[in-house]
């Protein structure tokens, strides 16, 4: 199987710093399901790393929306030089940031980065699985769910175990801007749903639950189609 798995950079680089600990985990993760045959398209976040360099910069000065979106790019890249770089043995030597280019490579492991103004890296995604012909999308971030409202704000919000295309961006919205925390871009899943992609949102950090779903097993997350 090819899989398409877009890694938050909450994941990576929380506020606190790059998680060696995390990553060390979810390598051997993806590293035992390579062994038994699986490739990976893997797409960095900017996370955290994005938004300080963000809020630092509108801290300073008047910052444009395309700079604040070159800040991300670049905090991409650099979560995917991070992981190219620990997945040496298996990836292929060149991160993809130009999703519609195709790349021919013997390695089971690519790992993707962010391309220009205006693409996050959900974009990214579905661009790859538009590329490539792939259906399904795994969005690991650090939330169990989606919710309906914010769970953060509203204690009376409720999860969502799965939704329609349609349901979900009435949820998240239909604009998006550099730096929107959302469980995914409202830009990405118009098109998702145009290509009639199935993305799953879960948590990265439970590589338990992602084992179940990996497995065919019953998993916690949110499916939405």
């Amino acid at each position: 199987m090819i899989y398409i798995v877009s890694l938050g950079g909450s994941l990576i680089a929380p506020a606190q710093g790059v998680d060696s600990q995390y990553l060390k985990k979810f390598r051997q993760f993806i590293l035992a399901r390579i062994k038994i045959g699986d490739k990976f398209f893997l797409v960095a976040g900017g996370g955290s790393t994005c938004r300080n360099y963000q809020r630092a910069a509108i801290k300073v000065a008047k910052i444009t929306l395309e700079d604040l979106d070159w800040l991300g790019i670049h905090s991409s890249r650099l979560n995917g030089q991070l992981l190219r770089a620990i997945f040496f043995e298996v990836a292929s030597p060149e991160i993809i940031i130009n999703p519609t280019k195709k790349i021919k490579t013997a390695e089971p492991l690519v790992i993707a980065a962010a391309w220009k103004p205006g693409w996050s890296t959900d974009y990214i995604a579905v661009q790859l699985a538009k590329k490539y012909n792939i259906k399904n999308i795994i969005n690991l971030s650090n939330i169990d769910f989606v919710y309906d409202k914010d769970p953060k704000k509203c204690t009376s919000a409720k999860k969502i175990k799965s939704i329609s295309w349609p349901d979900f961006r009435k949820i998240v919205g239909y604009a998006w801007t550099p730096g929107l925390s959302a469980p995914f871009d409202p830009v990405a899943s118009a098109l998702a749903e145009k290509l009639k992609l199935k993305v799953v949102i879960m948590n990265g950090r439970k590589l338990k639950n992602l084992h179940q779903y990996f497995s065919g097993g019953r998993f916690n997350g949110t499916v939405i189609f």
